[in-house]
């Protein structure tokens, strides 16, 4: 599959928090004629959002293709998207948040959720490992914006868990999180109690959140909702800094995620 714009692809990333992985990063077209800084994606699962040979379900997000499509429209300025490739086996220990899963409220699914993942979550030394090593790197090595008002997370399912998290812990690192088909179920309604307790000042953050109705995402939408309060009574204001989108139809993969994700890079970047 042609890629629009650049990949550049940096193997096996070392880092002294995480194991090594391959991070990927995307420039829009134009980018090498011009002088111009971009805005910049961190976004997790990063096999299976351009290549369609890379990507697990043998599906990509074509990322490449929407933020062209978009700047083309003149919908967003562009952004350069970084993609940090996941661990499988190590996946949703990577990807759960940590300190939430330590509270005291989700004691009754530390056994299931180790049944699992294989182990208890380390999420916290994967965000330093994109804040201190990753992100660091990609602005000294390519022309982005740095501040906290150009630089977002976004990712789906454990991925989604992690970018709200992100943003949670790093909130003048990150000025919005992209949490498409969040796995609220991986900790329930305790999980969903605990990150809305650690929401993001909404004056200077956006969050854009949705899930479909078919597969996994069929069970979704009751904790969406219990998160969406939590969003009102934070002092967020629905499509000004924040978003839920429900997709009547939509299942649980990266096709779907792809025919959808021109909606959160608009208001996020837009």
């Amino acid at each position: 599959m042609n890629i629009v714009g650049t990949i550049q692809r940096h193997e096996s990333f070392a880092s002294k928090h995480v194991a090594a992985r391959n991070v990927d990063v995307w420039f829009p077209p134009g980018y090498s004629e011009s002088t111009e800084h971009y805005p910049v994606i961190y976004m997790q699962d990063g096999q299976n959002i351009f290549e369609p040979i890379s990507s697990i379900g043998g599906a990509s997000w074509e990322m490449d293709k929407a933020i062209t499509r978009l700047m083309d429209a003149k919908k967003i300025r562009g952004a350069i998207v970084v993609g940090a490739w996941n661990h499988g086996d190590i996946r949703w220990r990577e990807y759960m948040p940590q300190k939430p899963y330590w509270s005291l409220a989700l004691q009754r699914h530390h056994e299931a959720f180790i049944n699992r993942a294989g182990g208890e979550p380390m999420s916290d030394p994967y965000l330093k490992f994109l804040v201190e090593e990753v992100k660091p790197f990609v602005d000294s090595t390519y022309r982005t914006l740095p501040d906290q008002p150009n630089n977002f997370v976004m990712g789906s399912s454990m991925g989604g868990l992690i970018s709200l998290y992100a943003i949670s812990e790093y909130p003048n690192v990150f000025y919005g999180a992209g949490c498409l088909s969040t796995n609220w179920p991986a900790g329930e309604h305790e999980l969903v109690k605990e990150m809305g307790k650690t929401l993001p000042d909404p004056a200077s953050h956006k969050l854009y959140f949705d899930y479909g109705t078919e597969g996994l995402d069929a069970l979704y939408e009751p904790y969406q909702q219990k998160m969406d309060e939590y969003l009102r009574k934070a002092g967020y204001s629905e499509n000004q800094n924040w978003m839920t989108r429900k997709f009547e139809g939509a299942p649980h993969n990266e096709a779907a995620w792809r025919a959808r994700v021109e909606i959160p890079l608009t208001f996020l970047l837009g």
